[in-house]
């Protein structure tokens, strides 16, 4: 578990030649710019700056690396979906998160970060339909689930669940709040399953 207490800034990626080059294992963290992710990021690392949070989405415009051990890395991708981001700066994002969950062979899975009050919006789908057809782990991080009445977050979570396992089977869902720290010790569980396997 303390595992991912040890997260310090490592380096960032503008660029695909960017990309440090290492032989080990990455979880990748992704998802709409106002869902919570950086939020989600500080709580499993119980750091409170060490992903930015900001008022104004879309400021993670790099993909940020965060190492844990010396060959084991929890990467932060930048938030989609933003409308103000400009068209030539969306394009690229977009061109370097498809090329990174694609090809990135030190990718070992995909933590997706959805708001529990707006689920499974177009460009998440998107993003599931970008990194399915790796064969690779996905975890949904229902996130800011504080905001739902209990009852509430479980009908969501159960709709979520439904649709995935019909169209994303090597996927799983969970409730996650980095306010009330609903979730934190599962989705730290496996994260930790996902850096101990080979």
């Amino acid at each position: 578990m303390p595992r991912l207490l040890n997260a310090t800034f490592y380096t960032s990626a503008h660029d695909d030649r960017d990309l440090p080059k290492h032989s080990g294992i990455e979880i990748a963290f992704a998802g709409r710019s106002n869902a919570g992710k950086s939020s989600a990021i500080n709580a499993l690392t119980n750091r409170n700056r060490l992903a930015f949070v900001s008022k104004t989405p879309g400021r993670t415009q790099l993909i940020n690396f965060f190492q844990l051990t010396s060959d084991q890395f929890l990467v932060d991708l930048p938030g989609y979906g933003y409308a103000k981001v400009p068209e030539h700066i969306r394009q690229h994002w977009q061109n370097l998160l498809s090329n990174y969950l694609q090809t990135r062979d030190s990718l070992k899975g995909l933590i997706l970060i959805m708001d529990i009050r707006h689920p499974l919006k177009p460009l998440d789908i998107q993003m599931l339909d970008w990194f399915s057809p790796t064969g690779k782990v996905i975890h949904i991080l229902l996130t800011k689930a504080d905001k739902l009445s209990k009852l509430q977050a479980n009908i969501t979570l159960h709709k979520v669940t439904f649709f995935i396992k019909e169209f994303y089977p090597q996927c799983s869902v969970q409730l996650f709040s980095s306010i009330t720290n609903i979730g934190i010790d599962d989705a730290t569980t496996i994260i930790n399953e996902w850096l101990q396997t080979n």
